[in-house]
């Protein structure tokens, strides 16, 4: 049984910064929209922003931060946990039992596929760290929530080497770093990143993500 995975993720708005920049830098190695590892919807719903973690092969993390507070559903698709690996096609006892009822109802969303869960994770603002239910998870199985926080790169060096296998690129992890500490994203970045994008396609999206200064 995983033990501690929330003890991994930052505060909500150190997390939210990060998955701005990961999306970020998706945008410039990916152009196509929907092969990207890592994305952001500045205000997905009202006052509601939502960073979603999508690897292609049926695996999920979708984040969505509010006023009330921030909240985290996984589906990994091989999981013992998945409604899919059930008889009656349920979520797994457990998984939503404890979520204070303001942040779940931000999962209620057909977008969301709130029954495609195999953990969930919470921190109402206010909050000194995160909570997840109280799941039993069978001896040997996983809920998914190792691998998928896992996905949430905090360090350069980490997102560097992903991008480098995922993307077949080789990125500069100098210039990663400088994205990582804050930097405007600048076109001479983003060509050092990927010279082969559209370099102001690459901008207006950006643009529209809030990235640039």
């Amino acid at each position: 049984m995983e033990v501690n995975v929330t003890e991994r993720l930052p505060d909500p708005a150190s997390l939210k910064k990060l998955m701005k920049i990961q999306a970020s830098l998706n945008i410039i190695f990916c152009q196509d929209e929907w092969l990207r590892y890592h994305s952001f919807v500045p205000n997905w719903d009202a006052d509601i922003d939502m960073a979603k973690i999508d690897n292609g092969a049926g695996d999920h993390l979708i984040i969505l931060f509010s006023p009330e507070g921030s909240i985290i559903k996984g589906f990994d698709h091989e999981s013992e946990l998945s409604p899919y690996a059930q008889d009656e096609h349920q979520v797994w006892p457990g998984i939503y039992d404890d979520v204070p009822k303001e942040l779940l109802g931000l999962l209620e969303d057909d977008a969301i596929e709130q029954d495609d869960a195999t953990f969930c994770m919470w921190r109402k603002n206010g909050d000194t760290n995160w909570h997840q239910g109280n799941v039993e998870i069978p001896e040997g199985a996983s809920d998914g929530s190792d691998f998928l926080v896992g996905c949430i790169f905090q360090t350069p060096e980490n997102f560097a080497e992903f991008a480098a296998g995922y993307f077949e690129l080789s990125p500069s992890l100098e210039v990663v770093a400088q994205i990582y500490d804050g930097a405007s994203i600048t076109e001479e970045m983003i060509h050092t990143l990927n010279p082969d994008c559209d370099v102001k396609e690459v901008l207006q999206e950006l643009e529209s993500l809030r990235l640039r200064n």
